[in-house]
C-alpha cells in the first residue's frame, strides 16, 4: 500500500496519509498499562469514526481490558505490516479508552456493526456487548495523531490534524 499523497504544492499531505492508513487497515495495536505501569500491547480489529474514535470488542477479562479499567490512557499504532522494509508508514495515536455503556454504547455499536458487516463479519447489537454476554464494546477517543515525516529528523513523528 502506498501512503504517499501529494498535495497541491507537491509536498506530502501527512493528514491524508494518516486518513489513508486508518481507512485501509483492519487491525490496530493497542498499548495499555496496568496500575503499576507495566505495559501490554494487543492487536484488535477496529472500526473508526471521524478518525478520532476507535471502537473494538473484547472480553472484559482480557489483559488490555483490565488495564483500561484502572488506567484509561492508551496509545494506538496502525500500520501496514506488509510494506517493504524502509517504506512503512504508521499512524500513532494518544487516546483515552473506556468500556461503553448507555447512549455511548448504542451509538458505538452502530459504528462497529456497520464496519463489521462491511468486512463480512456480521451484525452486532447492543445485547451482544452487555452483561451477561462475554464481550464488551470499547472506545479509544484520540487527542493526538502523528505520522512519520520523511523530511523529519531522527524521531520523524510529526503531529497531524485529521
Amino acid at each position: 500500500m502506498d501512503h504517499t499523497v501529494e498535495g497541491t504544492d507537491g509536498a506530502r499531505d501527512l493528514a491524508s496519509v494518516a486518513r489513508t492508513i486508518v481507512d485501509s487497515n483492519l487491525y490496530m495495536t493497542l498499548a495499555t498499562a496496568d496500575a503499576a505501569g507495566r505495559p501490554w500491547a494487543s492487536p484488535v480489529w477496529y472500526a473508526a469514526e471521524r478518525y478520532a474514535e476507535f471502537y473494538w470488542v473484547s472480553s472484559p477479562e482480557a489483559r488490555h481490558s483490565r488495564n483500561i479499567a484502572v488506567r484509561p490512557e492508551v496509545a494506538v499504532v496502525i500500520f501496514d505490516s506488509w510494506a517493504p522494509v524502509g517504506t512503512g508508514q504508521a499512524v500513532y495515536v494518544s487516546a483515552v479508552a473506556e468500556e461503553l455503556a448507555g447512549a455511548d454504547l448504542d451509538r458505538g455499536i452502530g459504528v462497529f456493526s456497520r464496519a463489521s458487516v462491511a468486512g463480512g463479519a456480521g451484525e452486532w447489537e447492543p445485547e451482544d456487548v452487555r452483561a451477561p454476554a462475554p464481550h464488551r464494546l470499547y472506545r479509544a477517543y484520540a487527542f493526538g495523531h502523528w505520522v512519520l515525516d520523511p523530511d523529519g529528523g531522527p524521531d520523524r513523528r510529526t503531529p497531524v490534524a485529521v
